[in-house]
């Protein structure tokens, strides 16, 4: 009996990685489309664009590991019987049943394997996603042109002759606090300063001066600090825990989201009874219809999920667990087990 646990196993990882593969290179050139379009708002290296592609991969993986495992599965069982190879397992008195026990438990690997993902792995990515973007977004509001009117730096209009390496030549910087009063600095060189969420711009030697509409003041300085009022608070990085439970979002909408992922973690183990009812088959008198099979399957369990991520309780979750469940069982029992 093992040694055919074996051999089904083997023939099941060399079908699901012929599938997986080629699932898993089509939907990240989608994700690498969906990250190209951010160049039109930040700039990024090709390292980057990588470093970000990374942090997709458990995204990637989630999604197409269900349709892979099911498309494995009919794939796997189909051939069985069409080579008679599960006849004659049936001849040497294996239950059906039985021979389904080791993709039974290859489902169970596989949905812990997704729900790793989508509670662990997928909140970590996401938050290094938005990390970044808000880092690249950040610096691009620091992008300063040499040479370029209208440029800003919080609420300064700022003009610079020449730059080099990271230190700005020749600055000139302009505010107006309100209709009344102005404010005009120059400075002969200056850099920008980062520190944690707070930026500013540090000028060297140079003149302030300070306009209303009854005197004018004027400083000399050797160095001055402007500071960036405006930027944004940076992105803050939260547990697992608290990602989960103070989310930024509703706590419906989280809670819509959770069902999602459980339901899509379940689909590899909730999917080998009702795929097996319909694959494992006996070719004399029965038609290969696994394209039908995993196209009406996939469909099948996404409708589900879709429908617990808009509408979805606790309670409703485990009803449809429940009923999928007697569902595959009953259907397997009825058109395979009855007869082998």
């Amino acid at each position: 009996m093992v040694n055919v646990k074996g051999y089904i196993s083997s023939n099941f990882t060399k079908s699901f990685l012929m599938i997986f593969l080629p699932f898993f290179i089509i939907i990240s050139l989608v994700f690498f489309v969906k990250i190209s379009a951010l160049t039109s708002k930040i700039q990024i290296s090709f390292a980057e664009l990588i470093l970000l592609y990374s942090y997709s991969i458990p995204e990637i993986i989630f999604y197409t590991i269900p349709l892979s495992f099911v498309a494995a599965l009919a794939n796997v069982l189909i051939n069985l019987s069409q080579g008679n190879e599960l006849i004659a397992l049936y001849a040497l008195g294996l239950k059906a049943k039985k021979i389904l026990s080791s993709l039974l438990l290859l489902g169970l690997l596989f949905s812990l394997l997704l729900a790793s993902i989508s509670f662990l792995a997928m909140p970590l990515s996401k938050q290094f996603y938005k990390a970044f973007k808000e880092e690249k977004k950040n610096e691009a509001k620091l992008n300063i042109i040499p040479g370029e009117l209208g440029q800003k730096f919080g609420d300064y209009y700022m003009y610079v002759k020449e730059k080099t390496g990271d230190t700005f030549h020749d600055i000139v910087i302009y505010n107006r606090t309100n209709k009344a009063d102005e404010q005009f600095f120059s400075s002969q060189t200056g850099h920008i300063n980062n520190n944690e969420n707070l930026t500013s711009l540090l000028l060297h030697k140079g003149y302030g001066y300070t306009y209303a509409k009854t005197k004018l003041q004027q400083a000399e300085y050797e160095t001055m600090e402007v500071f960036d009022r405006s930027k944004s608070q940076g992105f803050q990085f939260q547990s697992i825990l608290s990602y989960w439970s103070e989310g930024k979002e509703s706590r419906e909408k989280v809670m819509h989201r959770i069902l999602f992922y459980v339901f899509t973690s379940l689909i590899p183990l909730l999917s080998v009874y009702l795929v097996a009812s319909f694959t494992m088959i006996n070719p004399r008198y029965q038609q290969n219809r696994s394209f039908l099979i995993i196209f009406v399957t996939t469909l099948f369990f996404y409708v589900i999920a879709s429908s617990l991520e808009k509408w979805g309780n606790p309670l409703i979750l485990v009803l449809t667990i429940s009923a999928v469940t007697i569902l595959g069982q009953w259907l397997f029992k009825k058109r395979v087990a009855k007869y082998f």
